[in-house]
């Protein structure tokens, strides 16, 4: 390489700064050359050893090049300076122990070189050339360059700061270190010395990336070890060496401070030697220094998330940091670090308030491997302080968790009028990132403890609701008294939503009871019924009174409504064991105690009693094998079967209920006829056959657990049955009168149905609703009367579709949706004929709302055909298109939405009628003077997109294009807000389903090919 001595020797002071730079770097080289003739370029990636007589050979070869070397005279009389200003370094170069001299020669040259960049840095900025890229800073090193100065920082770290730490802080194996008196002078100067370079970001970066644990040991010791460790150093120098420390500590990447404070930190005294990657055990002042240094760390702002990563970031990425997501020991070690409070706090009221904020930010990380592992390290965080401290963890954990969940809640007392218009009680952002934060907390944490099931009964209303309102759907069902309508599909959603849910939690006996809760409240409601009969027409009643009444009215509505929507949809499975069927039947016979069966519900109320008694008389008759623990929980029965035996008004129930009693006293060894009848006539046996065992249970086999053992499936499932029949008492139905309570049936006689069709025509509208629900759930017990009838409940279920109130209408679309369902290929034709052309001679207004009651009735049936819906696929799609051009723009806006609905269960069979719908939703889209038609139109786009998902490249590839084209033009064209939400919600669906498409997730297969 070319040698800068052609430059002026009398230049100084830096008249040409890049031949000096070099002249550094070159003298640097100089120092650390190998021994022979070898390119140091080549054994920059071996880093020979430098023996001592090396290095002396090494220094003198510097000596001499200062001395006579043309072009050198401004880097000796710089090194000069410094080393006149370093008087320690200077007694170091010019002393015989070669490691020492060599590691003072070569911090002398890095300071010197520190100079230079200092000085080329505060020069002004050369001109970039016209149209030339703008040129590199003066003070930029090359490669080359910036390798001979990291091999000179390696150099004098390993030469002038490793031997002189003390021991358990340097190496394990090693040379001898030198005597304790030059010890603490020399760790001085080198690490002064590496503190000054660490303040210049060109030399600090390698420096502190590479060197920092070795640095800031020998700053530990300098500043804070015994006095022993640090002879010959000042107390103001080991002031200043605690002043570096904490100045370093805040300067670099704090997840890289802590990594290297717990590595120094180590593991107690009585771990295993050198357990610290090739250091020494820790000695004790050294292990309290790093912890207190680390709680510091901790304290700062995003300290918990420095800690967290300094902790969790060692496995290197890739595999290894998946690898330290499943290390769920290290999270949960990191979790009680950040659950202890350290020491040097003020109060643990302080702590927790300084550091649980930044615990829940942890919850928030975005990135995928470190979401994991995070988040796993805050929920386990957050479960040790709710145990640890449960006071301080509500108020600075679960409350600002759930902050967003108790503003709707607080907000759900006040009246809709109460508020401005566009108040926003949270934004859907905080509302979505609070209930992610429910689930990792409450839901994957698994934790049972009473703080954190306490916290969430407060707020277990406002995320129902939630899930409530995300179930439903967009619905142009009418335009008229929205209110009415609201409130009550609302009330439906809700209780739809509660069934779904206890649905899943069947196994754990919630449903169960649940129910048997529901039918105590309905046992209360009789009873209040019998104390005040009408508590509304006594005269002089106050205002005050008529709300509570009103409350009390809406309160047993909502319990008949919760125990009809139990029984039609979890009846088979809602008892697991003995003690839940007991509690069930007992709430029956306590009702049938308060309020004997009279007037038009008699024989509904009869049945269910019937059925209570009847499901005992199966369990003693062998549906279940039974232990002694089981006839424990059934001699609670006693006491009501006696009470109802002395005052119930039908003689045979109250011979029934005296043989049941006996029966169950006697443990059934005395078990009169009328209870093997009973159970006979619930099990559906022929008389006589007895005790057999049901179908699937095996005689004598005992049930395990006692009267907690769960019920196994009874023949002909009698519970199914039973409730069924509550559904019916708890309407007050009429029904056909029955003699005998015993005698239950499943199907009404001619008598009963012909009175229902009848009452389908009261005019009173409770009444009717009753009737048409009645005969719903005829056609869903497959009545074999109802069934014969069906033309005729059709006509009745059509009729009443027509009838203004709320309740009625959607009794009837109940209707007529169950049974278009059950026989699609004779109703539907009639459905779609009247929805394409209505009745003559009616008003429009009235024509156009019952064709769109008819169009809601269609998208039920499609919903309940599911897959068979393609059978009809055409006939419905060209009634919706139709009603897509209608001149009323709220039924082109219903036809569109069910249009759109259609599409999406239609998804890959929609076939070539994909060309007809985007026609017309395109024009429609762009032209229809109606917003909401318009709205609609952009929805339709957005449910087939979903509905297809990634098969929308192959069954939309002839019209694509023009649908993304439309959505950009709804997107900048169009005036009303919700379209342009609806189109940008379709364009970001397409958007991820492209990704998907020309982005698919890489796996790994291995195919194995047979060759012939």
């Amino acid at each position: 390489m070319a040698s800068p001595t052609d430059s002026d020797p009398n230049m100084a002071g830096g008249a040409d700064p890049e031949p000096e730079l070099g002249c550094v770097v070159e003298a640097l080289e100089l120092l650390l050359r190998p021994p022979g003739d070898r390119d140091s370029a080549a054994e920059a990636a071996q880093e020979p050893t430098l023996c001592p007589e090396t290095l002396r050979k090494n220094a003198a070869a510097l000596e001499e090049r200062l001395s006579r070397a043309a072009g050198w005279a401004s880097l000796s009389s710089l090194r000069a300076a410094v080393l006149s200003r370093n008087p320690a370094l200077a007694a170091g170069a010019a002393g015989a122990e070669p490691g020492w001299a060599a590691a003072c020669g070569l911090l002398v040259l890095l300071l010197c070189l520190k100079e230079r960049l200092v000085a080329l840095a505060a020069a002004p900025a050369a001109a970039a050339a016209p149209g030339a890229p703008p040129p590199p800073a003066a003070d930029t090193l090359s490669a080359g360059q910036t390798r001979a100065v990291q091999r000179a920082l390696r150099a004098s770290v390993g030469l002038g700061l490793l031997p002189h730490l003390p021991p358990g802080l340097g190496p394990c194996p090693g040379p001898p270190s030198p005597p304790p008196g030059p010890r603490g002078a020399r760790l001085l100067a080198a690490a002064a010395a590496l503190v000054e370079l660490a303040r210049l970001p060109a030399l600090g970066v390698p420096l502190l990336a590479r060197h920092l644990r070795l640095l800031l040991a020998g700053l530990c010791v300098l500043g804070h070890g015994p006095a022993a460790l640090c002879q010959g150093v000042s107390e103001a120098e080991r002031a200043r060496c605690r002043e570096a420390l904490q100045d370093i500590l805040d300067r670099v990447y704090q997840p890289l401070a802590v990594q290297e404070l717990l590595i120094l930190q180590g593991l107690p005294k009585q771990s295993a030697p050198c357990p610290r990657a090739g250091l020494g055990p820790a000695p004790a002042w050294l292990r309290r220094l790093c912890g207190r240094l680390l709680s510091e760390r901790l304290l700062r702002p995003n300290g918990v998330q420095a800690v967290v990563r300094g902790v969790l970031e060692g496995t290197g990425g890739g595999a290894g940091a998946e690898a330290a997501a499943l290390d769920w020991r290290k999270c949960d070690a990191v979790a009680k670090i950040l659950a202890s409070c350290p020491q040097q706090c003020l109060s643990l009221e302080d702590y927790y308030r300084q550091v649980c904020p930044q615990i829940l930010d942890l919850l928030h990380i975005q990135d995928k491997v470190t979401a994991q592992q995070f988040q796993r390290v805050a929920t386990t965080t957050v479960l040790t302080m709710a145990r640890e401290h449960p006071q301080l963890a509500e108020r600075h954990l679960l409350q600002p968790l759930l902050s967003p969940l108790l503003r709707c809640s607080e907000a759900a007392e006040l009246a809709v009028e109460d508020l401005a218009a566009g108040t926003m009680l949270v934004p859907e952002a905080e509302l979505g990132s609070c209930v992610e934060d429910v689930l990792k907390v409450y839901v994957v944490g698994n934790d049972s403890s009473s703080l954190l099931l306490g916290s969430l009964q407060s707020v277990l209303g406002v995320v129902f609701s939630l899930y409530s309102f995300a179930k439903q759907n967009v619905s142009y069902l009418r335009d008229e008294d929205e209110a009415l309508y609201q409130k009550i599909s609302s009330e439906q959603c809700h209780v739809q939503s509660l069934v779904e849910l206890l649905s899943h939690c069947q196994k754990s006996g919630l449903t169960g009871d649940f129910f048997i809760h529901c039918l105590k409240e309905l046992t209360q409601v009789a009873a209040e019924d019998v104390v005040a009969p009408n508590p509304t027409v006594e005269p002089g009643g106050s205002l005050l009174e008529l709300e509570q009444d009103q409350a009390r009215q809406e309160r047993k509505l909502l319990v008949l409504q919760l125990v009809a929507a139990l029984c039609e949809s979890v009846s088979d499975t809602v008892f697991t064991d003995i003690v839940q069927v007991q509690e069930f039947v007992a709430a029956v016979l306590q009702r049938a105690c308060v309020s004997p069966a009279r007037g038009p519900g008699a024989a509904a109320e009869a049945q269910t009693l019937a059925m209570a008694m009847g499901l005992v008389a199966a369990l003693l008759g062998g549906a279940v094998q039974l232990q002694s623990s089981d006839f424990s929980v059934l001699k609670r029965l006693v006491p009501l079967l006696e009470e109802l035996s002395h005052t119930y008004p039908e003689p045979l129930t109250q011979e029934l209920a005296s043989d049941l009693r006996i029966a169950i006293c006697t443990h059934g060894a005395c078990a009169p006829g009328t209870v093997g009848a009973a159970a006979d006539n619930v099990l559906g046996r022929k008389p006589g056959m007895g005790a057999q065992s049901p179908a699937g249970i095996p005689s004598g086999a005992p049930s395990p657990g006692g009267s907690r053992a769960p019920l196994q499936h009874r023949h002909s499932s009698p519970l199914a049955r039973g409730e069924k029949s509550t559904e019916q008492s708890t309407g007050h139905e009429p029904s056909a009168t029955d003699p005998t309570p015993a005698a239950c049936a499943n199907s009404l006689a001619p008598a009963g149905l012909q009175g229902l069709l009848v009452s389908a025509y009261d005019p009173q509208p409770p009444a009717r609703a009753a009737a048409l629900r009645h005969l719903t759930s005829l056609v869903t017990q497959q009545d074999p009367e109802a069934l014969r009838l069906q033309e005729k409940l059709l006509q009745v279920f059509l009729e009443n579709v027509k009838h203004e109130d709320a309740f009625v209408y959607l009794s009837a679309i109940q209707g007529v949706a169950l049974l278009s369902s059950e026989y699609p290929e004779q109703i539907l034709p009639i459905l779609l004929a009247r929805y394409e052309c209505p009745v003559q001679g009616t008003e429009d207004a009235m024509a156009t709302v019952t064709r769109m009651k008819l169009g809601e009735v269609l998208m039920r049936v499609t919903r309940a055909l599911g897959d068979m819906v393609f059978q009809h696929r055409e006939p419905l799609i060209r009634a919706f298109l139709r009603g897509a051009r209608d001149p009323d723009g709220a039924l082109r806006a219903s036809s569109l939405s069910n249009l759109g609905e259609l599409c999406q269960h239609l998804g890959f069979q929609l076939g070539s009628i994909v060309q007809e719908v985007t026609c017309c939703v395109t024009a429609i889209a762009q032209t229809d003077p109606k917003a909401e038609v318009r709205r609609a139109a952009v929805h339709v786009v957005v449910l087939l997109l979903r509905g297809l998902s990634e098969k929308v490249t192959e069954v939309l590839r002839d019209v694509l294009r023009d649908l993304y084209r439309l959505l950009k033009h709804v997107v900048t064209a169009e005036r009303d807000g919700a379209t342009v939400l609806h189109a940008q919600l379709a364009l970001e669906e397409l958007d991820t389903v492209m990704r998907r498409v020309l982005f698919p997730p890489q796996t790994l297969e291995k195919k194995i090919v047979v060759l012939p």
